[in-house]
């Protein structure tokens, strides 16, 4: 399974995608505060945050005895780079010299 296969299987999911808007709003979170936001158990968080974990989202740091858990962006902005933008420039790249000739026919 490739990088960009892991993030998007990590991001098919909306409680996993619920997980990361929750990272997001609030970096440094523990399982029991993550777990605290979503009507699941919390092995059923931990299954998720493996997944976010494994395609590289969400890395964790130790402090004391609890395991904080941060968004990581940047697979997201790779799949981005990769899947999307490449696609939408051409199309934006259009309507720029659309608009240009429009405008200097005025």
């Amino acid at each position: 399974m490739t990088d960009d296969d892991r993030v998007f299987k990590a991001l098919a999911d909306p409680t996993r995608r619920f997980l990361l808007d929750l990272l997001f709003a609030r970096e440094g979170q523990t399982l029991t505060e993550l777990e605290s936001a979503v009507a699941m158990t919390r092995y059923g968080v931990m299954k998720h945050l493996k997944v976010l974990e494994e395609a590289d989202l969400v890395v964790t740091r130790r402090s004391g005895r609890e395991k904080l858990h941060f968004l990581n962006a940047v697979p997201i902005r790779e799949v981005h780079d990769r899947w999307i933008d490449k696609y939408t420039e051409r199309h934006v790249a259009a309507l720029i010299d659309l608009k240009n000739e429009l405008e200097s026919e005025r």
